[in-house]
């Protein structure tokens, strides 16, 4: 069992002096997707022990943009330069658009997670005014298969974000790593990856036991490219060390593409990962 929050001491000064967070809720029509926040540090401040302003907001294009208060989500912040991450869990009490823009989190979870798998990056901003097709005024659609540029992107990612929910407990993002090329694809709608031993906290498991609603996100770092899913997963058991069991201890978890949607491109910029990422399990 948590403890309930306590947003105080290091981990206000861990969240006020981050850049990056991942968020998971649902959109208009009861879609789960998980989303990320950019912004200078001092954009996540805890205004007191059990709240969260988060000084931005889901851009334009993005499945969440506009999302409504009045719902559980999921928070996760992540520093991939010291591979720290705190977790978030509570309800949305407040949001706002446009000029100040900003979301208000009553947080009843609040813990931190160990550095495994968190593969270490230098993120800055991007200063080449990337844009997007919905920046250049293509409405986005979404699509029930992932495109020959999706497959890529998952294929040769070594980080991912996995957005959960639990019919009491409420919504949770976790992040999820490994060598370049650990989620594997099964034709155009289905992928997988092989847990590997963690914390021992099972939370996204958990909730997949109770859920099966799950959504991803993943991040080109070196593009800004983003690409969100949305759809069900369960966790299968093997025999330990089949192939494809990296982690060797015989469980996997496999996706089920209901929707993908292409977001607007992330304002941060990491250079290419050289050699073998910290944490990584050899592939099979």
């Amino acid at each position: 069992m948590l403890d309930p929050a306590n947003l105080s001491g290091g981990a206000v000064r861990f969240l006020a002096s981050q850049t990056f967070a991942i968020l998971t809720g649902r959109d208009h029509d009861g879609v789960l997707w998980t989303s990320p926040l950019t912004g200078p540090a001092g954009f996540l401040e805890a205004t007191d022990p059990n709240t969260l302003r988060v000084n931005t907001a889901p851009s334009p294009g993005d499945p969440l943009h506009a999302l409504d208060a009045g719902q559980p989500v999921g928070l996760l912040v992540i520093d991939f330069t010291k591979r720290r991450r705190y977790r978030i869990n509570g309800w949305l009490a407040a949001t706002a658009q446009g000029r100040g823009a900003g979301l208000t989190i009553e947080a009843d979870q609040a813990y931190g997670n160990c550095p495994q798998y968190i593969q270490p990056r230098d993120l800055t901003p991007d200063t080449g005014g990337s844009t997007s097709p919905t920046h250049a005024g293509i409405p986005p659609a979404d699509d029930a298969q992932l495109s020959e540029d999706d497959i890529a992107q998952v294929t040769t990612a070594d980080t991912f974000f996995l957005g959960t929910t639990h019919p009491k407990h409420g919504n949770d993002a976790s992040h999820r790593g490994g060598p370049p090329g650990f989620v594997r694809i099964h034709n155009h709608a289905h992928l997988w990856w092989p847990d590997y031993a963690g914390n021992n906290m099972f939370n996204s498991l958990g909730n997949l036991a109770v859920d099966p609603t799950a959504a991803l996100l993943c991040c080109d770092f070196t593009t800004g490219r983003t690409l969100h899913l949305s759809g069900t997963a369960q966790v299968e058991h093997t025999d330990a060390g089949v192939t494809g069991d990296d982690g060797d201890i015989g469980r996997r978890v496999t996706f089920a593409v209901e929707r993908t949607r292409t977001g607007a491109p992330l304002p941060l910029r990491a250079a290419p990962t050289a050699g073998q990422p910290r944490n990584a399990v050899p592939t099979a």
